[in-house]
This record gives C-alpha cells, sequence and structure tokens, in this order.
C-alpha cells in the first residue's frame, strides 16, 4: 500500500506545507508590527504602541514556530532524500550558507534587541530593529528561493561525477524563476500580513474589545492586504508565462489542456473553467469552457502567438527527449491533472476573491461613512478571510512542487533517484506518524496562544517588553523577596 517513495514525499509536502503557513505569516506579521511602530514614532500616539506590541506578541510566536518546522525540514533532506543531496550539494551549499549565516542571524539578532529593547533606546533606534528585522526575514527568503528556483529551472551549472556543480553563482541568483518565485512570494507576505492583520481586528472589534485600538488597525490591515494581493496576482501571472516556456507541461496540466482545438498560432484558444480528466488516458471527461479566454490569460492577446501543445503531444516530446527517466516512470510525464487543474483556480479564484473583499472593505471603513464597523455580517466575514492567503499560498506551492513530475530537478534528477537508499517503508511510516503529531501540537500551541492574546485587552500585552533585566541584581533581590 505505501512505497518509500510515497512517503518520503508525503513528509516532506507535509513538513513544507506547516512550515510555509509560518514563514508568510512570520514575514507579514513582521513588516505590519514594523508599519505600526513607524506610525508610533512618527506620530507620538501611544496607542499605536499599544497596537504594535499587541500583534508583536502574536507575530514572536509565528516566528518560534517556523523556525522549529524549518529545522525538521532541513532534516529530512539527510535522512529521506541523501542521494538527491549529493547530486544538489555544490549547488545548494552557497545559498543556503548565505541564508543561516547573514539572513538568518540577522533577523535572529534584531529581532532580540526588539523584544528587550523598549524603552532602553531611542524611538527611531528601537523602530530601526525590527524594520532589519524584516530585511533579514525576507532575505533569508530570497536565499531558499533561489535554490527551489534551480529544482525549477537549472542554470549555470555543470555536471561532472554525477554531481552538479555550481559554475556561477551570479547566474543562480538572476535565474528568471528566481525573480519570478521571489516576486510571487514577497507579495504573498504583504497579502498574508494584511489579511491576519485585519481578521484579528475584525474579531476583536466583533467581540467589542478595545474598539477604538483596533479600528485603525483593521484599515491599514487591508490597505496591505489589497496592495500585497494586486502584487500577487500580477507576480503569479508573470509566473505562469514564465512556466509556459520553461515547464509546459505544467502549464497544460494546470490548464487541462488536453484538446489541439484552437490551440494553434494565430487561433483563440478557449479557457477551461470547469474540468475533470481520466488520469490514465488524460483526456477531459467534462468541462465548461470559456471562448478566446486562455489566449488572453496567456499572451494578453485574442489570438495565440504561437501554438499551445497538449499534455498527450507534451508526453510523447518529453518521452523521445528523456528516454532514461520515460523507463523509470512507464512514459507517464503528466502530473497529476486533477490536482494542479483544481488547485490552480483555488489560488487564482481566491487571489481574485481577495482583492475584491479588500478593495470594498477599504471603501465601506472610509472616513465620511464607516458602515463596516457597525455591521457584524462583515466583521465576521473579515475574521474568516484572514485564513484566505493560507489557502491560496498552499495551493500554489503544491501547483509548483506537484507540477515538476516526475523531477526533483527538472530535466536533470529524477524523484526515484533521489530518495535515500536505507530507509525503509516502517521508519517512514513512523516519522510520518511522529511528525505529524508535532505538527498538531505546535499548532494548537499556536491557536490556543493567540486566542489568549486577542482575549487580554490590547493594554496588558507583554510580549516585547520587560520591565527589567532578568539577570540584574534588582531582579534576583526582587525574586528573594
Amino acid at each position: 500500500m505505501f512505497t518509500i517513495v510515497f512517503l518520503a514525499r508525503f513528509q516532506f509536502a507535509m513538513t513544507t506545507v506547516f512550515h510555509f503557513f509560518f514563514v508568510p505569516l512570520s514575514v507579514g506579521m513582521v513588516f505590519m508590527v514594523a508599519l505600526m511602530e513607524a506610525i508610533y514614532v512618527k506620530t507620538g500616539d501611544e496607542k499605536w504602541k499599544t497596537r504594535t506590541k499587541f500583534f508583536g506578541s502574536i507575530m514572536l510566536l509565528s516566528f518560534a514556530v517556523g523556525v522549529v518546522t524549518g529545522i525538521i525540514q532541513e532534516f529530512q533532506f539527510g535522512m529521506n532524500w541523501s542521494d538527491y543531496s549529493r547530486f544538489v550539494g555544490d549547488i545548494f551549499g552557497a545559498p543556503l550558507a548565505v541564508e543561516a549565516l547573514l539572513a538568518f542571524f540577522m533577523e535572529s539578532t534584531f529581532l532580540g534587541i526588539w523584544l528587550f529593547g523598549w524603552d532602553r533606546m531611542g524611538k527611531k533606534l528601537h523602530m530601526a530593529t525590527v524594520w532589519i528585522t524584516w530585511l533579514g526575514s525576507t532575505l533569508s527568503s530570497l536565499w531558499i528561493l533561489a535554490a527551489n528556483s534551480w529544482m525549477q529551472n537549472p542554470v549555470g551549472y555543470k555536471l561532472a561525477g554525477g554531481r552538479a556543480t555550481l559554475q556561477s553563482f551570479g547566474a543562480l541568483i538572476t535565474n528568471p524563476q528566481t525573480i519570478l518565485e521571489f516576486s510571487h512570494v514577497v507579495t504573498g507576505f504583504f497579502m498574508t500580513g494584511g489579511f491576519v492583520t485585519a481578521g484579528i481586528a475584525a474579531w476583536q472589534i466583533l467581540k467589542k474589545r478595545d474598539i477604538d485600538i483596533f479600528k485603525p488597525v483593521l484599515r491599514l490591515g487591508l490597505l496591505v492586504a489589497l496592495i500585497g494581493a494586486l502584487g500577487n496576482l500580477y507576480a503569479g501571472d508573470q509566473s505562469m508565462l514564465e512556466v509556459k516556456n520553461s515547464q509546459p507541461m505544467k502549464f497544460a496540466a494546470a490548464e487541462g489542456i488536453t484538446d489541439t482545438q484552437g490551440m494553434g498560432q494565430g487561433e483563440s484558444a478557449p479557457w477551461t473553467l470547469i474540468g475533470f480528466f481520466n488520469e490514465s488516458s488524460h483526456e477531459q471527461v467534462f468541462g465548461v469552457q470559456v471562448p478566446m479566454i486562455l489566449s488572453i490569460l496567456t499572451y494578453h492577446q485574442t489570438t495565440n502567438k504561437d501554438t499551445i501543445l497538449s499534455v498527450q503531444q507534451l508526453n510523447q516530446k518529453l518521452a523521445a527527449e528523456y528516454p532514461q527517466a520515460a523507463k523509470e516512470i512507464g512514459n507517464n510525464f503528466v502530473p497529476p491533472m486533477n490536482a494542479l487543474f483544481w488547485l490552480f483556480r483555488i489560488m487564482s479564484g481566491l487571489s481574485i476573491l481577495m482583492i475584491i473583499s479588500s478593495a470594498l472593505g477599504l471603501f465601506f471603513t472610509r472616513k465620511k461613512k464607516p458602515s463596516l464597523f457597525e455591521h457584524r455580517g462583515w466583521l465576521r466575514y473579515f475574521g474568516i478571510l484572514m485564513y484566505a492567503p493560507f489557502a491560496a499560498i498552499t495551493s500554489g506551492w503544491l501547483v509548483t512542487e506537484l507540477g515538476r513530475w516526475p523531477w526533483t530537478v527538472y530535466g536533470l534528477f529524477t524523484i526515484q533517484d533521489s530518495v535515500s537508499p536505507n530507509v525503509s517503508v516502517g521508519s517512514l511510516l513512523f516519522s510520518n506518524i511522529v511528525y505529524f503529531l508535532l505538527f498538531c501540537s505546535l499548532g494548537a500551541v499556536m491557536v490556543v496562544y493567540s486566542v489568549h492574546v486577542m482575549r487580554k485587552p490590547a493594554l496588558e500585552a507583554d510580549t516585547a517588553y520587560a520591565e527589567i533585566d532578568p539577570f540584574s541584581k534588582d531582579a534576583f533581590d526582587k525574586e528573594a523577596n
């Protein structure tokens, strides 16, 4: 029933998905906290200091959980994917070393200074520490995405002794896939931070807790969310255009292209709005199509600039190009079509929903008629909508990774060749269960603690502030008394 490849893939997917719940949350929340503190420094309004400390307490826990899951993820390279690690070690070593030595230490160091530096340094200097933390966490994402982008589109390397060796660090950083992934992910950070902040504020107003504190936060969150969602949609559009050229099979599967009608150069290609597919024959079982839309989405004009190949045509092409890999996978280069098709639509649909919702939210919180604050339905809606970025981002990552089938490194190294030779089904099954329980526990801690913080008055937010140095003489005298 379970195979080593299936369990290793499932474990890495589970870890990655859970880890990436907290990456956009923590980075996005750092940005929102930095923005709130900047407003406090500029205006001198103590309410913005209260808001900063309140949301800072939630941000800190998201950082802690994200670090734990990230460490588990890196362990799996050695445990379950050792052959893959040997193949890409010379490539991944540079960006991951920079990420650990520069970006990670930058964010952790300055986050600590920010945490214990309230009222111990000038306002502007203290504010600078949280902005440096945000910069460090964003740079951390850049190096990770550079490594992932190389897996999607290998550049600047040569093969020697059965391994890929890096020839150009500049090529790695300027990889078109890196630039597009980074812009897509960073705008997702803004979107997530904005919606989570707005959602928490909406729940607080709904529960009539510190309404004056949270009204401006709701509007600020929606503004950042709208900017992030618009940027994310544009970056996603540009990424998909690149995917059509670098990984046409992923593009064809995500768009459900099984028919060549209208796909020729100069023709108008229909877009499949709803579709279900036979995974064995790679044919559409049911579909609802909208004329011309695929050409508009793909080429930004009503006709095709070149021929769009179907999954069947691409499968034949890839089987001829990679005969050895074709033998390993039974001549099936088509990724799970139903999964990619619907995940792509969930991601895109949620992006559009978030743009419309944030724009409406800003309109109904305008100064002349801020009716949203009195409408319980709207407040509840935005409280629930804060989960939408996580669903959209997770869907996008699944499209990115599942669509690369059957490769770990596109065109160079297959999934079957990447798994550790010494792992067993039993050990993988046990570790899957342990990790699942661990992740559930960490998630529960995050939720319970966040709810605990939300139920307390905002003025009692105790994180990011220390009354006394815990190692000072006064602290020990106080403890003795």
